[in-house]
């Protein structure tokens, strides 16, 4: 009983593991690929238009460029992910990748479930994430 206890124990710390660092990796490779097709096609200078033209987004923008990253819950793309992932769902985060990338939800539908989903703090930890990937800070 001792020995399929333990098993089950290295068994469960092995698989969080494989988890904790897995989400790392790929969330970095995921976000490295992202920012780099950007950056080849052009669109990231589109991203940062959209965003400058934008009121609301360059507010976001100027509250994460003075945001203290000393009081923010995470600080990295990894943490991130893992935040989404467990306060949002992989299932929904795809279906609102998809449906902004169909033009059938507005920025205004994905920050009101991803307000209602996190919060305030969490919510700055990814704006400034995001301004450090679309700005190179």
């Amino acid at each position: 009983m001792k020995k399929l206890f333990a098993a089950i124990v290295i068994l469960g710390a092995i698989g969080y593991g494989i988890y904790y660092f897995g989400t790392n990796v790929a969330s970095e490779e995921l976000v490295d690929s992202a920012s780099t097709e950007l950056e080849n096609s052009g669109q990231m200078n589109d991203v940062k238009a959209y965003i400058e033209s934008d009121p609301e987004l360059t507010a976001l923008v100027k509250e994460a460029e003075s945001a203290d990253e000393s009081t923010l819950p995470f600080t990295s793309k990894g943490e991130a992910t893992r935040v989404l992932i467990k306060k949002v769902g992989m299932t929904k985060l795809r279906d609102m990748q998809s449906d902004v990338q169909n033009g059938t939800a507005s920025k205004e539908e994905v920050l009101q479930v991803l307000g209602e989903k996190l919060t305030k703090e969490e919510m700055l930890a990814l704006q400034v994430i995001a301004y450090k990937e679309i700005y190179n800070k």
